[in-house]
């Protein structure tokens, strides 16, 4: 599967409509961005991979969707499984990094990780 852009008419959609999301934040200036953007690409047309949606997020021509996951480097990266988010770091991936953080992305135990942020909201109220 190709990346997807993902804008702030498309996000919600995208997060909520797919299992697991992972949003590659970027800008054209950015010189690691570049250099990251073909390994990330690389992976996302992986077999293995197609139950994963890969999307990237302009973070100068989407500065709301970057300001409300506060954004402070590029590139970022931030996983979604099931709308929560497990995973978010600034700085680029290589090509194994990238597909060992997949592989403990799906290995992640989801009925436990809600069960915990119910606990933690109850305890809020």
């Amino acid at each position: 599967m190709a990346t997807i852009n993902i804008t702030s008419d498309n996000f919600e959609p995208t997060i909520t409509n797919n299992d697991i999301v992972i949003v590659d934040y970027w800008a054209e200036w950015c010189g690691p961005c570049k250099s990251f953007g073909p390994t990330f690409d690389k992976v996302s047309e992986q077999a293995e991979f197609s139950d994963v949606v890969f999307a990237k997020v302009n973070t100068e021509e989407q500065q709301e969707l970057a300001a409300h996951f506060q954004i402070r480097s590029i590139p970022t990266l931030m996983v979604f499984r099931e709308q929560v988010v497990l995973f978010a770091n600034p700085g680029a991936l290589n090509e194994s990094q990238l597909v060992e953080l997949i592989g403990q992305i799906k290995e992640v135990d989801m009925k436990k990780v809600h069960a915990e942020i119910k606990e933690k909201e109850a305890q809020a109220k």
